[in-house]
């Protein structure tokens, strides 16, 4: 792997993973993560793609330190190239994040490399939307799009979020701040008041996923986060996606019925690992 910052190969069979700031296309729905992330714009991602010997990309990761290195679906010889290339760096990574083939293929093969025991955190689920279907009846109140005066409210309940998900520390304002600039909130209100929360990411090459859905938790078991999903992906769809994704934690047995139920369906199992 080259030391510069703008450029990233490997260097051994099989061919190049470069880092560029243009995505490989086209994309498939297990790059959402990926994607969503890279137009985020976090500081100085690494950004690459791993080439066949056809010529042919097969594979992307993204790697921003101090979280799990991000995977698309590849084939195991990509797998295996990248926990070569990662391996000779400090601090690589704590982790990986991607569909389950994948990254257990990476973790076996970082294991073998580094002696780092792999651990799975979480089991989640990727879904399609294939027929929106808003629950009827409707709980009480309206879907609206956030704006800079909910900006200390959506700041809260994002750490609020983050927390319950044991998630490490990060800059929730920022995140806020460029969401606020594209209407990537939408809060549903009951009486002028917000009671619950769904995000969505910016739509890139024709996909946009909503994230994070969040109901504080004396306001939840009333529907709003069904409602308030529903109107979010109907937003995303009116405003030019072709494909609205999103994930749930599997072992959440109410939020992989409640998605399904306002027609979002399977798509493929994703896991995040830890190294011990």
């Amino acid at each position: 792997m080259s030391g510069s910052s703008e450029y990233a190969q490997y260097e051994d069979d099989p061919p190049p993973c470069d880092r560029t700031h243009q995505p490989p296309r086209p994309p498939p729905f297990g790059r959402t993560a990926l994607l969503s992330k890279h137009a985020l714009g976090d500081d100085a991602p690494e950004y690459g793609w791993w080439r066949a010997p056809d010529g042919t990309t097969q594979g992307a990761f993204l790697r921003t330190p101090p979280y799990p290195v991000l995977l698309s679906r590849m084939p195991e010889a990509a797998a295996d190239a990248l926990a070569a290339t990662l391996a000779g760096l400090e601090g690589a990574t704590t982790g990986a994040n991607g569909a389950q083939a994948t990254a257990l293929a990476f973790a076996a093969a970082w294991q073998r490399r580094t002696g780092a025991v792999p651990r799975i955190d979480e089991t989640n689920r990727l879904y399609r939307l294939v027929e929106l279907t808003p629950p009827s009846p409707a709980p009480p109140g309206r879907a609206r799009p956030a704006t800079e005066a909910d900006r200390d409210l959506l700041i809260e309940w994002l750490g609020a979020f983050a927390v319950e998900l044991s998630e490490v520390a990060s800059d929730h304002a920022s995140a806020v701040d460029d969401r606020l600039t594209y209407g990537g909130h939408t809060l549903w209100e009951a009486d002028g008041v917000p009671v619950s929360l769904a995000g969505i990411t910016r739509t890139v090459a024709g996909m946009a996923r909503v994230a994070p859905v969040y109901t504080p938790l004396p306001l939840r078991t009333r529907g709003y986060a069904a409602a308030v999903t529903a109107a979010v992906s109907r937003a995303a769809l009116d405003s030019g996606a072709e494909e609205v994704l999103l994930f749930t934690d599997l072992a959440n047995a109410t939020s992989n019925a409640l998605y399904q139920r306002i027609g979002y369906r399977p798509v493929e199992d994703h896991v995040r690992l830890s190294f011990v």
